[in-house]
């Protein structure tokens, strides 16, 4: 029988940590080997092959200093990030592997890849996102929403200035996004095409954070063969 992965679960008291060792007690081919936060008093282990990260951008960022040191491979879901913390990221990426995405959906990394065509197509559009997440979500707007409107300017001939938010009259050369928080919904994306005479308007609705957990496992699995680097959900495709 093939040796399972041994993974680090980093961010375990937190609610996607709870999940995704939920999950790794049923996996076939992971192994759940301990949990550390920020504050815990737990070790680092040295016989991990892989750490799934879901913390916060802190907790991100001595996650690497360890995980550097022992050249372990890692799958970051923590969203939130400075462009500091960006560098570090980047900076870690040349002595490890890195899976690094704001969204661990597999139907997020398709949406993303159908909008850059759509933009192609709907350049004339006003294109807005809404976002709406849960009431103790620390980062606003999400970084699935941020992910979302690159995509979109990828797909462009000239891309456009992302509004957080907006006071006055909308521009055109504009990509708005707008977050709403309340009650315990997971997460809600939609992307609007406003034209002169239609709409079209996609969403994307997660009815459970298990999606997001699932993800990090599949992401765990491919990063553990790679070689250093910063890799995506697009590398899954």
């Amino acid at each position: 029988m093939k040796e399972k992965i041994k993974v680090i679960v980093w961010g375990c008291s937190g609610y996607m940590g709870s999940v995704v060792r939920n999950l790794l007690q049923d996996s076939e081919t992971l192994e759940y080997l301990c949990g550390i936060d920020i504050d815990s008093t737990n070790s680092w282990e040295c016989g991990a092959d892989v750490v799934i990260d879901f913390s916060s951008p802190e907790g991100t960022m001595q996650m690497l200093k360890f995980a550097t040191e022992f050249k372990v491979p890692v799958v970051i879901a923590t969203t939130g990030f400075t462009p500091e913390h960006e560098k570090e990221i980047n900076k870690a990426s040349k002595v490890i592997p890195v899976f690094k995405s704001a969204n661990m959906s597999f139907e997020v990394a398709l949406l993303k890849n159908t909008l850059k065509k759509l933009a192609n197509q709907l350049s004339d559009s006003d294109i807005e996102i809404v976002e709406v997440h849960h009431n103790r979500k620390k980062d606003a707007p999400s970084g699935t929403a941020k992910l979302l409107a690159d995509s979109i300017n990828s797909g462009l001939d000239e891309p456009r200035k992302i509004v957080y938010g907006r006071e006055g009259k909308r521009q055109k050369d504009e990509i708005g996004i707008a977050s709403l928080r309340g009650g315990n919904i997971v997460g809600e994306h939609s992307v609007n095409f406003f034209n002169q005479f239609e709409t079209l308007r996609i969403t994307h609705i997660a009815h459970t954070r298990d999606v997001f957990a699932a993800g990090s496992l599949k992401a765990a699995e491919f990063i553990v063969k790679q070689q250093p680097g910063l890799y995506t959900m697009d590398d899954l495709f």
